[in-house]
């Protein structure tokens, strides 16, 4: 597959310098294919978008690379088969490959070639200090990204693999950085700066920067739009719920406080994370089990949160039907064992929860809207339920008809009639965010 691409970028390089000059031009977009890459340790996820319309062609991922790999390519566009099986992938840029390949198939394909790839739009967990936006992708931005693995060792040396990989595959096509952490950029000082000695600030770059951002960005873009379209007097907690869990407050259209901090590892508990604890637990963990400080890190990461508590999973529809709830609807399942620790985890990460919602209601004096995303806020009745129940002093009530239903793809109102502040169900799309900031940036 290398090969192939270095046989076919000039004809891309060519093509895409057409493209560009049309937009130039016409001030429109004429025609542009946007890969959104989101590439883990282990793992390559892909959506190709046509953004003319927004509309996704094909999505897919390779999983256990560098193990016993496996590829899943769907075609969205033209109702061709999906493909499913084992496959080889020594590093990423194996995986890369067989994503063109699957792209541009006769029999899987969505594309006739790959010159029709015209840029790629990355995922980029950490930025630092230097990133407060999205940014094409050059050797400059890849040192500063290297400068930053320390603050995220577990996900930017992953990203900087899937950079990598396409530079080597698709060596023609312009790469765009997508950052977690870009949105959170305006969150003030006073919020951002740990209470630690501030040399760690001046001189390593330790500091709140939360995580989410490109999704915390979109829901409350589309919460502006559902309470009138000015983001101006607007004070909005958004809520993204899912394996991994943050909570924003945003005024004015601006982030001015989340719960993760340096790493994702802080705020409220999620599927394998403690969230925010007693730092002490670190050293305490490590002399009880007579194990490392990193050791003791991997538990907090890999095997708390609601997986540790229960002892069964960090899925929470598995946690849900343990703990004696339907996962759908959120009604009571009859005649089933109830787990009482899969009961107390939903209950820990719920009360948790409310109380990030209500220090941010406190420090933005109000609150017009609280929205829930990802996979727990988009799809938990019963999660949705108990958390805005702790928060009725404040004036919210939701309406258990509305809660049940799913917002298939658009904003939900599951207010209560006389609920002070609206509680709304917004499908977060991250890929879209990518590839709308990747055109951006390619097309100026």
């Amino acid at each position: 597959m290398i090969f192939y691409s270095v046989i076919f970028h000039l004809k891309f390089y060519k093509n895409y310098n057409r493209i560009v000059a049309q937009y130039n031009e016409k001030h429109e977009v004429i025609y542009m294919n946007v890969l959104v890459i989101n590439a883990g340790s282990s793992s390559l996820k892909y959506q190709l978008f046509e953004m003319k319309t927004e509309t996704i062609l094909a999505k897919g991922v390779c999983d256990r690379i560098g193990i016993d790999g496996s590829i899943k390519h769907t075609p969205i566009s033209n109702g061709k088969p999906v493909f499913e099986e084992k496959a080889d992938f020594p590093t990423h840029a194996e995986a890369i490959s067989a994503v063109i390949e699957k792209l541009t198939s006769a029999e899987y394909g969505v594309l006739e070639s790959l010159s029709e790839i015209n840029a790629i739009g990355h995922r980029a967990v950490h930025g630092g200090r230097e990133f407060s936006g999205s940014v094409l992708i050059d050797d400059e931005v890849i040192v500063s990204m290297e400068k930053n693995i320390p603050l995220a060792p577990l996900h930017t040396p992953a990203n900087l693999m899937g950079i990598r990989a396409c530079q080597r595959v698709l060596p023609a096509v312009p790469q765009v950085g997508v950052f977690d952490t870009a949105f959170h950029h305006t969150i003030p000082a006073h919020a951002y700066i740990y209470p630690i000695p501030y040399k760690y600030y001046e001189e390593n770059d330790i500091r709140r920067y939360g995580f989410h951002g490109s999704s915390h960005r979109f829901v409350s873009a589309k919460a502006l739009d559902f309470l009138g379209g000015k983001a101006e007097g607007t004070k909005i907690i958004t809520c993204h719920l899912g394996n991994g869990s943050s909570i924003s407050a945003i005024k004015d259209g601006k982030c001015i406080d989340t719960t993760m901090g340096v790493t994702p590892l802080e705020g409220v508990p999620m599927g394998t994370r403690c969230g925010s604890i007693d730092p002490s637990l670190v050293s305490i963990i490590a002399e009880i089990e007579g194990i490392s400080m990193q050791e003791s890190l991997d538990i907090l990461n890999k095997k708390s949160g609601v997986f540790g508590i229960s002892g069964l999973s960090s899925d929470f529809r598995d946690v849900e039907t343990a703990a004696g709830v339907d996962a759908n609807t959120g009604d009571d399942l009859i005649d089933i064992d109830i787990c009482e620790r899969s009961k107390l985890a939903l209950n820990v990460f719920c009360y948790q929860t409310a109380k990030f919602i209500g220090a941010y209601y406190a420090i933005l004096g109000g609150a017009d809207a609280i929205v829930f995303t990802a996979g727990i806020g988009e799809n938990s009745p019963y999660s949705r339920t108990v958390i805005c129940d702790y928060l009725t002093g404040l004036g919210v009530t939701v309406d258990p008809v509305k809660n049940k239903n799913r917002a298939r793809g658009e904003s939900l109102d599951i207010s209560g009639k006389d609920s002070k502040i609206k509680v709304i169900v917004i499908p977060t799309d991250e890929e879209l965010v990518i590839a709308r900031d990747t055109m951006k940036l390619i097309g100026s």
